[in-house]
């Protein structure tokens, strides 16, 4: 790891620790340059590497996290979140696909993961979400989708 201050690669970690969910480390560090000293923080997190997503057409494509933060923050939209939460939903989803195991995981999978984790989240972006995923095409379907949820239809006066 390079010094950002002087760029030296001679830095060494003087701390180490877990995360609490248990999916980044964080290491503090401290360039070993006698005249710089300067010390950072870095943080190490597992990454999805050779995870091929089928979509629905049959077509095939890398996983991309970039691909589900922006799902996940297009039906946040305008809801109170922060980027620290979006992070552990994102952890949460990627060990939901590793536990999966193997090399190609389907995007109704993926979809499946990111819904029972926004249902427990945030109720509108579920629905925001599932208008999407399922393709919503009436009123009906949205009415029921809010009835799983618990929700009634009714206006509240």
């Amino acid at each position: 790891m390079h010094c950002p201050v002087c760029t030296s690669k001679s830095t060494r970690v003087v701390d180490s620790r877990l995360s609490t969910d248990g999916a980044t480390v964080r290491r503090r560090r401290e360039c070993e340059r006698a005249k710089c000293g300067f010390r950072f923080s870095t943080s190490e997190e597992v990454e999805l590497l050779d995870i091929t997503v089928v979509k629905r057409n049959g077509r095939h494509e890398s996983y991309s996290r970039e691909k589900l933060e922006d799902g996940l923050k297009k039906s946040l939209e305008k809801r109170p979140y922060t980027e620290s939460q979006i992070r552990t939903i994102v952890h949460d989803i990627e060990r939901d696909i590793q536990k999966h195991k193997g090399t190609e995981i389907t995007s109704k999978d993926i979809g499946d993961f990111v819904m029972h984790r926004l249902r427990d989240f945030d109720k509108v972006a579920y629905i925001r979400f599932a208008s999407v995923y399922y393709s919503f095409e009436g009123v009906d379907k949205f009415a029921d989708e809010l009835k799983k949820l618990g929700v009634s239809g009714k206006r509240r006066k």
